[in-house]
């Protein structure tokens, strides 16, 4: 079997963008929750908003991590077009950027 066909291929950036407000969404509203309910402090209340808090970390490293994923391939796709397209020249670089 080809080594290819197992590796992840990145979102496409319409889907992904999509991803990114979407998981941003899903924080803000938690760390919304989180704010409103903190008088709540009976045993119940208190291991679901551990839980809830513990949850909003991995959300938040996440997130962290899809959008410096994003912006490595972004500058990488920006080097290589400037590359193919003998963009030499600092304006030509940040006008290809924005292309």
């Amino acid at each position: 079997m080809d080594r290819t066909e197992h590796q992840e291929q990145p979102p496409s950036l319409p889907s992904q963008q999509r991803l990114i407000g979407d998981l941003r969404q899903v924080i803000e509203n938690a760390e919304e929750l989180m704010k409103s309910t903190h008088q709540y402090s009976g045993g119940i209340h208190h291991s679901v908003r551990a839980r809830l808090a513990q949850a909003l970390e991995v959300a938040n490293q996440e997130l962290e991590r899809i959008e410096e994923a994003q912006l490595t391939r972004m500058i990488a796709a920006t080097h290589e077009a400037n590359i193919r397209c003998n963009d030499s020249g600092g304006e030509a670089k940040v006008l290809r950027a924005f292309h």
